[in-house]
């Protein structure tokens, strides 16, 4: 069995990203592992009213104990950095779903977190999400 005993959970706290907070949980609760959740501010983003809505955001099982990070800069390389600091086992993040052009535009964070990771990555998807008819 996989041994992990560190969860990074990075967050951009909007409402999407629940459902990825929810399996982060519930995995740190069955590895019995630390569950660390993340907010990366990216400049001109309010530091003092990101960290207020991370702390605000509880974990979903009271078994887990959540430590929280808020850190300034790119998104992507910080996860990246602190997932290596921190010898993290496993990151459970969400994802936007962007395709076509907007995803060239504006890029993922979680391609790029899936690809330069030194651990595994869980990419959660948005549960509510549906499928074009």
């Amino acid at each position: 069995m996989l041994s992990i005993q560190t969860i990074l959970h990075p967050t951009d706290l909007s409402p999407r990203s629940e459902y990825a907070l929810q399996l982060a949980c519930s995995l740190a609760r069955d590895h019995g592992a630390r569950l660390i959740v993340l907010h990366v501010v990216q400049p001109p983003e309010d530091k003092g009213s990101a960290w207020d809505a991370l702390v605000k955001r509880q974990a979903p099982d009271p078994k887990v104990s959540m430590e929280r990070q808020l850190e300034v800069g790119n998104p992507a390389k910080e996860i990246l950095r602190l997932a290596q600091e921190l010898r993290c086992g496993l990151i459970v993040m969400g994802t936007h779903g962007r395709t076509g052009l907007s995803r060239v535009l504006m890029g993922s964070v979680a391609e790029e977190v899936s690809r330069e990771a030194l651990c595994p990555v869980l990419t959660v998807k948005n549960p509510f999400a549906q499928a074009a008819s």
